[in-house]
């Protein structure tokens, strides 16, 4: 996993605990890295997930509801550091619609060794969208949350559900829009 995702969630969890908190955390989890990453390195999902649980402990906000916030985090700082991706964006099921064909194929230009998400994506109505995430990584509430903040990034209000199936279908969950 990129360097950049664990960066941005030490920085979201030292802006909700302090620097203080993020450095205990740090050192109360089994992180072979130790816990000093650079935005360019790779690191094992397993220690993404480790942090998650020890913030998850230490603030007793249940692992799902942080890995959703941290989704939503996430989609901001998406949108300051890219902001070409979002540029001729016409609402949230055009930028969602482009994950698989324009975004991920940009990212793999960058880092060609990355291993995303696969969403296949089911326009069922103009006002409803789902998309079902594929990935070894159980990571569908992150993704939750950022789909939850693509929505409000283009002013837009929608109910955002989460149906994860990965604990039973190996890594799938299917997550649906239906704008108002």
């Amino acid at each position: 996993m990129k360097g950049i995702v664990f960066v941005e969630l030490l920085g979201m969890a030292e802006d909700m605990l302090g620097e203080t908190v993020v450095d205990q955390v740090i050192e109360g989890c089994d992180l072979p890295s130790g816990g000093a990453y650079t935005a360019v390195g790779d690191y094992p999902c397993a220690e993404l997930l480790e942090l998650v649980r020890g913030f998850s402990e230490h603030t007793s906000v249940p692992e799902p509801e942080l890995q959703r916030l941290f989704g939503r985090w996430m989609m901001d700082s998406f949108s300051r550091n890219y902001p070409r991706f979002f540029a001729q964006r016409t609402g949230s099921f055009d930028m969602l619609q482009a994950i698989e064909d324009e975004i991920h194929v940009e990212v793999r230009k960058i880092y060609p060794n990355a291993e995303l998400p696969r969403f296949d994506l089911n326009l069922v109505d103009a006002k409803t969208l789902e998309m079902t995430y594929h990935s070894t990584r159980p990571l569908a509430h992150f993704c939750h949350g950022l789909v939850e903040a693509c929505v409000e990034r283009f002013g837009e209000t929608a109910n955002v559900s989460l149906d994860d199936k990965s604990q039973t279908t190996g890594g799938h969950a299917v997550i649906v829009v239906a704008r108002h």
